[in-house]
This record gives structure tokens, sequence and C-alpha cells, in this order.
């Protein structure tokens, strides 16, 4: 990680937006649970559903979504096993800027999406680095680091 002059990892179950969705929705099925009068097999599936929630959202804390590195001159981005690693020469990038992933609360998880002439990644927090080629493509790239992605990337160009 020491050769890189910026190292972030993303997982997948560390958004806290739907970490509140997913207690809640734990919660209420426990409370369903204690509210049901008679024990029958649905009220055991209720409390069973409520700890298949909670088991499902500590696993997701460790799985990994992406990795960005940065290095010689490059942005090195690499998925989940089956995905595919992108490399994003920083040669051939003319326009560099910190900007908002998007107005929306709730955004979901996403690994090179492309969608209206741009190209996403993102896995949590508020703020991204937009990227403009030579070609007029457009890399977002979500990240929770999204200052010192900024400056990393400036300073890896002017090398």
């Amino acid at each position: 990680m020491s050769d890189y002059t910026f190292y972030e990892k993303q997982y997948l179950g560390r958004d806290y937006i739907f970490i509140s969705i997913r207690l809640v929705m734990a919660i209420f099925c426990f409370m369903a649970y204690y509210w049901t009068e008679n024990r029958d097999i649905n009220a055991d599936l209720l409390l069973l559903v409520g700890c298949f929630i909670l088991i499902a959202s500590v696993i997701m804390l460790f799985i990994l979504h992406f990795r960005t590195r940065i290095k010689n001159k490059a942005i090195i981005l690499d998925g989940l096993w089956t995905t595919r690693l992108v490399k994003i020469d920083l040669n051939s990038i003319s326009k560099v800027e910190k900007t908002q992933y998007s107005s929306f609360f709730i955004n979901n998880p996403v690994y090179n999406l492309h969608k209206k002439g741009a190209v996403r990644f993102y896995a949590g927090g508020k703020d991204a680095v937009k990227l403009t080629d030579r070609d007029g493509l457009i890399y977002v790239i979500g990240s929770q680091k999204a200052g010192e992605l900024y400056s990393a990337i400036i300073n890896e160009m002017k090398k």
C-alpha cells in the first residue's frame, strides 16, 4: 500500500443509509415476533428472518466492493471477484473536479456502470471526483475520501 500515491478500499455494506434500512427491517421482524400472541410457524419465521437480516448485514460489512489506487500516472479500479480491472491513464485526462456524486439521498453501489455518457464507480459517501478525458468520456468515482483522491490525482498529473 505504500507504493501507491492513493489507496482506498470501499466495502459493500458500510453505507449508513443501507445499514439503517436493514436494522429497521430487523427490528420490525423482532417486534412483530414479540407481539404475536400465538407463537406458531409464522411467528418463528419472523424471528428467523430478523436474525438472517442481522447476519447478512454483518457479512456485508466485510465484502469488498472495489479498491481505488493511484500509481504511475494511472488510476486503477479493481472490483469484486468477477469484475474487470479498470485502468484510467491520467495522461489522457483533460479536466479534474471534485463534485457531489448525486443529488439523490439513496444511491445504489455501482462498478463500471456506463450511463448517460459517464462511467460510474460508487460504494458510499456523498462526494466524488469527476474526470473528463480528451475524447469527452466522463468518469465519476465516488469516494469516502474525495478530497484526498482529488489532491492525489492532481499531484500525480503534475509529475
